[in-house]
């Protein structure tokens, strides 16, 4: 855990960006008695926001909105892992069932031209 000095040094960000970036909503570090706490996880998404802010020129709407799907995208994964262990844990035959399932709800792919 970082206090809001340590992870200014970390992230190389002025402190008034990191504390825009938390009223933003960006960042979310815990709020304590002393302060802010930052974790690796909040060093690893600062740099991500000061890389689509300065090298590639990410406007706020756009920083926004990679972020908010960022996090969809972790929920998702976090959900499919629950989901994943809670088929392991079922009987054999209702794994099997479970996965033919699902493979007969694949679309057949398409083929293209010069496809066998």
């Amino acid at each position: 855990m970082l206090d809001i000095q340590e992870f200014v040094l970390r992230v190389h960000i002025a402190s008034d960006i990191i504390e825009t970036w938390v009223e933003e909503g960006w960042l979310r570090p815990q709020r304590t008695d002393q302060g802010l706490v930052f974790t690796e996880m909040d060093v690893s998404r600062a740099q991500l926001i000061r890389d689509l802010r300065e090298d590639l020129g990410v406007n706020q709407e756009g920083v926004a909105i990679i972020l908010d799907l960022i996090d969809q995208m972790h929920g998702l994964r976090k959900t499919l892992r629950e989901l994943c262990e809670a088929v392991g844990g079922q009987p054999t035959d209702l794994q099997q069932r479970i996965l033919a399932d699902m493979r007969s709800r694949r679309p057949i792919p398409m083929k293209g031209p010069g496809s066998p």
